[in-house]
Parts: structure tokens; C-alpha cells; sequence
């Protein structure tokens, strides 16, 4: 009973923060012809309530694809067919064809921002509790921690309630398959990945691991027996959920070819704005958008995801794989959004509790990757005020800076077989400890430069690529980090079997 009272309050605490960060600006708010998100997620409440189903992903004069035009897949559309149901009992000039074009209001402000904690309240925070209590080993205490720690992570606040998107929608929707696949109930957890793939193309970033580890579940079940009948009645589910997401568009080949060609739009190039990923960070000194046809680029960006999962198979577990092969499509995939990288804090989220002291660093420069798009947002304030709550709930929660020793690094068998040809390897929590350091210090110095100085004439985006920079840099050592663990627990397991 007493843990039910911890989890409401955390909860309260969660939908208390997310509400007070909604009360600031948005994006494109009052910027006129293209606005911005905001506008783009009522546009879409427009077309899909005004127009037939074959007309949402085509161009046309009611529907100009150039001005915010659908790009996510059908259950996006869906959700927002919903909102313009209820929109048009409200107002019915919030969701007109053509004449609610860049519409502004405080009451249609706030139907917005209900329709995002609405669906946080329904998917995203009922699955971050459910999680929480289902994790073993762990004291009522910490679940409640790591419960709040996730709640207050200030990068899907700041782009959901701030800048304005349903990220939680997705999100929410695949950890629930996290969650179902975890506790066995596989069946329940592929709908729900499935789910969350039909409302954001970007979840693929989570699809191997998914696969991977429904399909050794199988094998380790045998698949000349139980194995066989798992494999049968995923590949049901999967097939029978996307059959239901995109049964209007199986009319016409032209229609689900159509929404294809939406969901990947390959002619865009590598990276949107500034992204920290290597595409972005390499084209500061070599102009990759430039000098390679398209399809090259999608060869070699795909290419270093799909080589690290063929060559490092995971023994660790599901959520660690989530996080180095989700990290790898942001770092090397194709045409990133710097919003991509909540894609990565999830996972990251998920391992707070076993590493917190770099499950924390990492989702601080997540949220700081994105500030040239939060300053854009008139999002500074909230910015500092939700990143700080963040890391005061983390340091008190799990006391963050007394877990660096190698054990709780989870890096003490990689400390072990690097001391067999350098005895004197015993500084490794002391370089990681000052690499926080000046992390923390990089990222305070970059901000303040971004907010107080005016750049170069000469060179316009230079704080804007800075951060970018630095933040890529960053994202590559926590790779580097995660895939360690990996490959020396797999190694350890191996070493205590052959003890026992």
C-alpha cells in the first residue's frame, strides 16, 4: 500500500512538472508562413478530420505535402483524427480546411497541451510505473526513485511539452513491449512494439534488439517444439497488428507506396538542422551532402549499426542492446532529427538503476544536445530548471557520485583483463570522474557563449555546431562505454561457467 501512495506522488510530481513546463512557448508560435511542430501536429488534425483517408499522404490543393504535410505512419494519423473529433465539438474553427491555417489561441493552446498529458497519462506514465515495479532485487525505495528519476528526464519533457510532440505516444507504446516481452508476455509485448512502430518510422531504432531477442527465445525454446509454435504466433501478431494499422492503404499499391515513400524521405540527405551525429559533426570539415549520391549514403550510414550487431551479439541483455543499437542508428543513420536522441534516452532510462552515475551523465548531455532547438523555443529557462530537478533526483536517489568504483561501473572485468599486460591500469573511475567534470564544466560554457554572445558574421551556426560537435563526442565515448559492458560481461558469464 505505502509503495501505491510513493508511486501517486511521483506521478503527481511528474504531471506537475510537465504541465508547468507546457505553460511556456512552443514551437513557431507566432512565426508565420511554416510556424513550426505545433502547428504542423493541428494541421494534421485538419487534413485527417476534413479530408478521405487516400487524400492524407497525397499532394494536393487541399492538402499541400510542403506546408507540414503527413509524414508518420498511420496510427500518427489516426491519434490525430481522434484529437480532431474532439477539437471540433470544442471549436470547430480549430480543425477548418484551409481557413485554421497558423491558428493561435489560448483556449486552443490548451486543448493541445491536454491532448499531450492526456496521452502520457494513458501510455507513457503508466508504463514507466508498471517497469519500476516490475524490476527485481530492488527495495520499494529505489523503485520509487527510479520511477520519479524517469518521470522528471527533461528531454521528452522539454520537446513534448515545450517545443510540442507526442513522443510519449511512441515511447510509451514501446515500453510496453519492453515491459511485455521482460515478463513474458511476449505475445502482448510484440503488439505493443508494433504499435509504437505505426506511430513513429523512428522505433526502428529498437526493432534488432526486439527481434533479436524474440527470436532467442525461440531457438533457446527449440524450434522443433515449443520454440516453432512462439515463432508461428509472433510472426501472427506481428503480421496481424500492421494488416490493422494499414488496412485503409491496401486498397491501392499506390496508396501504401505513397505513404512509403512519406515515412523515408531519402531525397532530404543525411541529417535535418543540427544534429550531434557523425554526418552532421563530419560535415563541418567535409561536405558529405555534397560529394556522395544519396543511395552511397545510405549504404555506409546504415552500414556501422547493422556490422556492430552481426559482430557483438549480447549476453548482457535486452536493454542494454536497446542502447548501444539505438545509439548507433542516431549516431550513423540516415537522415536524423536532433529529436532522435530521445530514442536513446529511453533505453538509457531503463538501466538507471544498474549504472547511475552514467545513465545520468548521459542523459544530461542528451537534453543538451538539443539546445540550439530549445533556444529556438524560447526554452532556456525551462531548460536549466528541469535539467537541475533532474540531477538533484538522481544524485539524492542514487547517490551518483559514491558509485564510480570499477564494480559499479560495471567495467571491473574490463579493468581485469587490461591489468594482465598493464598492472598499473587502476585509474579508470578517476578518468571517468573527470571526464563528468569537464563535461558538466563544456556544456555550462557553451550554453552561456550560445545565450550571451553574438557569432561570427562569417560563420552564423558556430555555438549551433559547437554543441553539436562536442555532444557527438560525447555520445561516441558513452557508445564505446555501453558496447565494453557488453562484451566483457559476455565475457565473465563465460569465465563463471567454466568455474561452475
Amino acid at each position: 500500500m505505502e509503495k501505491w501512495y510513493l508511486m501517486t506522488t511521483v506521478v503527481l510530481i511528474g504531471l506537475t512538472v510537465r504541465w508547468t513546463v507546457s505553460l511556456n512557448s512552443y514551437s513557431g508560435a507566432g512565426k508565420p508562413p511554416m510556424f513550426g511542430d505545433y502547428e504542423a501536429q493541428r494541421h494534421w488534425q485538419e487534413i485527417t478530420f476534413n479530408l478521405p483517408i487516400k487524400q492524407w499522404y497525397f499532394n494536393s490543393s487541399d492538402n499541400n505535402l510542403l506546408y507540414w504535410g503527413l509524414d508518420y505512419p498511420p496510427l500518427t494519423a489516426y491519434h490525430s483524427l481522434l484529437c480532431a473529433y474532439v477539437a471540433k465539438i470544442i471549436n470547430p474553427a480549430w480543425v477548418a480546411l484551409h481557413t485554421s491555417r497558423g491558428y493561435e489561441s489560448q483556449a486552443h493552446k490548451l486543448f493541445m497541451r491536454a491532448t499531450v498529458l492526456i496521452a502520457d497519462l494513458l501510455i507513457y506514465i503508466p508504463a514507466v510505473v508498471l517497469y519500476c515495479c516490475c524490476l527485481k532485487e530492488t527495495s520499494t525505495k529505489k523503485k520509487v526513485a527510479n520511477a520519479l528519476c524517469i518521470l522528471l528526464y527533461p528531454g521528452l519533457i522539454l520537446i513534448d511539452y515545450g517545443h510540442f510532440q507526442y513522443n510519449s505516444v511512441s515511447l510509451g507504446l514501446a515500453l510496453w513491449g519492453v515491459v511485455g516481452v521482460s515478463c513474458h508476455w511476449d505475445l502482448l509485448g510484440s503488439l505493443a512494439f508494433c504499435l509504437a512502430l505505426n506511430y513513429k518510422q523512428m522505433e526502428l531504432y529498437h526493432s534488432l534488439p526486439f527481434f533479436c531477442f524474440l527470436l532467442g527465445k525461440c531457438f533457446k525454446k527449440g524450434l522443433k517444439r515449443k520454440g516453432f509454435v512462439l515463432l508461428i504466433k509472433l510472426a501472427c501478431t506481428v503480421v496481424a497488428s500492421f494488416i490493422l494499422c494499414w488496412l485503409p492503404f491496401f486498397t491501392e499499391k499506390e496508396q501504401a507506396l505513397q505513404v512509403l515513400r512519406r515515412l523515408f524521405p531519402v531525397d532530404r540527405g543525411l541529417f535535418e538542422d543540427k544534429v550531434a551525429n557523425i554526418w552532421c559533426s563530419l560535415s563541418v570539415f567535409l561536405k558529405i551532402k555534397d560529394t556522395l549520391p544519396h543511395h552511397i549514403q545510405i549504404i555506409i550510414s546504415l552500414l556501422p549499426a547493422c556490422i556492430k550487431l552481426t559482430l557483438q551479439p549480447s549476453p548482457k541483455g535486452f536493454r542494454f542492446t536497446l542502447v548501444t543499437c539505438a545509439l548507433s542508428f542516431f549516431l550513423f543513420s540516415f537522415h536524423v532529427h536532433e529529436k532522435s536522441i530521445l530514442l536513446v534516452s529511453l533505453p538509457v532510462c531503463l538501466v538507471l538503476s544498474e549504472i547511475p552515475f552514467m545513465s545520468t551523465w548521459f542523459l544530461l548531455v542528451s537534453t543538451f544536445s538539443m539546445l540550439p532547438l530549445l533556444l529556438k523555443d524560447d526554452l532556456l529557462m525551462p531548460t536549466i530548471v528541469t535539467m537541475m530537478a533532474f540531477f538533484i533526483a538522481c544524485a539524492t536517489s542514487f547517490s551518483i557520485f559514491e558509485k564510480t568504483s570499477e564494480e559499479e561501473l560495471q567495467l571491473k572485468s574490463f579493468s581485469i583483463s587490461v591489468r594482465k599486460y598493464l598492472p598499473c591500469f587502476t585509474f579508470l573511475p578517476r578518468i571517468i570522474q573527470h571526464l563528468f567534470l569537464m563535461s558538466v564544466i563544456t556544456m555550462v560554457l557553451l550554453t552561456l557563449m550560445t545565450v550571451t554572445l553574438d557569432p561570427p558574421q562569417k560563420y552564423p551556426d558556430l555555438f549551433s555546431v559547437l554543441v553539436c560537435f562536442v555532444s557527438c563526442l560525447k555520445f561516441l565515448f558513452f557508445l564505446v562505454y555501453f558496447n565494453i559492458i557488453i562484451m566483457w560481461d559476455s565475457k565473465s558469464g563465460r569465465n563463471q561457467k567454466k568455474v561452475n
